[in-house]
């Protein structure tokens, strides 16, 4: 039978992962596949490695990937799948907003041929997810135009598709970016997000801004071509002031008086370059960390796997 490997990124959720386990186990039993869980522990600082030790005593196909630190959710998704073995990969969230009896919906749309199957949230309109629904439409407008509009965080995909990923390697990038940029064959099965069982959302503001910058940087020149569009205006804005500068000064005999439209002039121009700066310096600083050649995770310990570590 199919192997599928349900890979579950997790940081400090040692309160749901005795549900999650359940869960994941009951709608295992339904499938005649066999199925694999690897959970990667992205430097977790509460007792989540220990819970899972002891969850995975009681069933062999837990396996546990512990990182040395915080590496990040889509490292962990990276980690997860170079150590997989399944014929498919699933990835689901620890804190059980994404339904794990979801997987055998996108494992039937797989066996029929589908090479990505991304779970699309519906019935969320919370004004509280104002950044989100900022991120995720200026994501399809100026990089990715196949992004779910409301987002995901449970997907399936082939084989080939986890196997052109992995030979990536790419940081400071989006996983589910780079499935969606790949072009494989996807489909969409929607699903309406659950309440979260325990304890509080870790996907801080500071991970969320940088979510929203490396999926530009990487998959869109719209912030490059976005600073040629501004000096173009700024250089069009000062022709424009110098005409009517020079207009006034010989047919009207006035000039420019005082030291307010300088200081002016001179906070725009010097706001806008440094603006111009800083976009440059995320593409130059990810190049260099590109040469560097630093690993995107380091591994801790494996447990499970055919060489624990």
């Amino acid at each position: 039978m199919p192997l599928i490997s349900v890979i579950i990124p997790i940081y400090n959720e040692e309160e749901n992962l005795p549900i999650l386990c359940r869960r994941l186990q009951e709608f295992s039993g339904k499938s005649e596949n066999d199925f694999e869980f690897v959970f990667v522990d992205d430097g977790s600082t509460d007792n989540s490695f220990h819970v899972l030790q002891d969850l995975s005593s009681g069933d062999t196909r837990i396996k546990i990937i512990r990182f040395s630190r915080n590496f990040g959710s889509h490292a962990a998704c990276l980690a997860g799948l170079i150590n997989s073995k399944g014929n498919a990969c699933a990835f689901i969230s620890a804190d059980l907003q994404e339904p794990p009896e979801l997987i055998l919906g996108l494992i039937k749309q797989w066996e029929n041929g589908h090479e990505v199957v991304i779970g699309m949230r519906e019935g969320e309109e919370s004004s509280s997810r104002i950044f989100q629904k900022i991120y995720y439409f200026l994501v399809r407008r100026f990089a990715l135009k196949n992004m779910p509009a409301k987002g995901t965080d449970v997907f399936l995909i082939d084989r080939k598709v986890v196997n052109a990923i992995a030979d990536m390697r790419e940081k400071n990038t989006s996983i589910f970016g780079l499935i969606l940029w790949s072009g494989f064959n996807q489909i969409f099965v929607p699903y309406r997000r659950e309440a979260r069982q325990k304890g509080v959302s870790k996907w801080s503001m500071e991970k969320k801004i940088k979510l929203f910058i490396d999926t530009f940087v990487s998959f869109s020149y719209f912030p490059v071509r976005f600073m040629s569009f501004i000096g173009i205006m700024v250089i069009f804005s000062g022709l424009i002031y110098a005409i009517v500068i020079i207009i006034n000064k010989l047919f009207f005999l006035k000039g420019v008086e005082g030291w307010a439209y300088l200081m002016v002039v001179l906070l725009m121009l010097s706001g806008t370059q440094l603006l111009m700066l800083g976009i440059l310096g995320e593409y130059l600083w990810r190049n260099f960390e590109a040469s560097r050649n630093r690993p995107a995770f380091i591994i801790d310990k494996l447990v499970g796997f055919d060489k624990d570590k």
